[in-house]
């Protein structure tokens, strides 16, 4: 498991993977974005070749996973669930503004 700030990277069997894949755009900087701050403007994204679909990411040859205001992680190939944390409020749950 991999975390940095608000997100939690897991690693997943091929077996666990997406069958079906529809690529997520990526942004202007050509990066796969995985969160956008919402407080500072920043995001965790990954700048290299991946893949990253319904909440799963696809890194066939590694990546790196980037912010402005972290360290950045090398991931190993392979597959992924990108999980945002979240906080409990009275009477609901909310994604962490970072």
């Amino acid at each position: 498991m991999y975390r940095q700030g608000d997100i939690l990277i897991v690693p997943v069997s091929e077996e666990d993977a997406p069958r079906t894949v529809r690529p997520e755009p990526r942004d202007a900087r050509g990066r796969l974005v995985l969160a956008h701050g919402e407080a500072t403007g920043h995001c965790h994204a990954i700048p290299g070749p991946g893949t990253l679909s319904g909440g799963f990411l696809h890194l066939p040859e590694g990546g790196r996973l980037v912010h402005e205001e972290h360290d950045t992680i090398s991931l190993p190939k392979g597959w992924y669930r990108v999980i945002r944390q979240r906080e409990y409020v009275p009477g609901s749950f909310r994604v962490v503004a970072d």
